[in-house]
């Protein structure tokens, strides 16, 4: 059976997205977030601080690995251009935050996660199973994802050394992001899921925050 050429284009597409997210090829559009001017001058963080921002900034670019696979997943599946447009702009915005963390992962003289790779694939896998179940499901998945991703972040937030602005910007701005394509999502007919797919989704969510902060 002859394959679409549309769809042939969008696999090739996210195939390409892949290759960039997992080699570290990927730019921002945006410019890095930075500190608060009000907060003063940066303070340089001790070693038990460096590894603690460095872990949290981790499971973070491990969480943006995983969103560009759920998204070029849900774009491959959308049935409709509307729809496929909105993931595709979720993604790319996503892109930032994946540069970002990337980027700050260097100034700390860490590292991404080595599982990044199954990471990605699980996530894709994951993301090709809400698409297929209707669009209305596809994003209410991205609602709880992208709730979840927010009280993640709010709790990393939390245990950031109050003096590591850059790793709090970066978090504070992804956290909004994520906040504004929840919304996108609902706004746009998305359906609420049953209450065992979002535990199964927490839990899911627990063993990679777990397994990332250290691998």
């Amino acid at each position: 059976m002859l394959i679409p050429m549309h769809l042939t284009d969008r696999v090739l597409s996210s195939l390409d997205v892949a290759l960039r997210t997992l080699s570290g090829a990927v730019h921002a559009s945006r410019p890095t977030p930075r500190e608060n001017a009000e907060a003063g001058p940066a303070v340089e963080l001790d070693g038990s601080e460096r590894r603690l921002a460095g872990a949290l900034m981790r499971v973070n670019h491990v969480g943006e690995v995983c969103a560009q696979a759920l998204y070029q997943a849900q774009a491959v599946t959308a049935r409709t251009p509307a729809l496929r447009e909105q993931m595709s702009a979720a993604a790319r915005e996503e892109i930032d935050h994946l540069a970002w963390t990337q980027q700050r992962l260097d100034e700390l003289g860490d590292r991404p996660s080595l599982l990044n790779p199954l990471w990605y694939a699980g996530a894709f896998g994951i993301g090709l199973l809400a698409g297929r179940l209707g669009d209305a499901t596809s994003l209410g998945f991205v609602v709880e994802t992208e709730r979840q991703v927010e009280a993640h972040l709010a709790g990393h937030l939390e245990r950031l050394p109050l003096h590591d602005g850059r790793s709090r910007a970066i978090v504070a701005q992804m956290q909004h992001d994520e906040s504004r394509h929840a919304q996108a999502a609902q706004q746009a007919g998305a359906l609420p899921l049953p209450l065992p797919v979002k535990w199964a989704m927490r839990a899911a969510a627990k063993v990679m925050t777990v397994t990332a902060h250290r691998v």
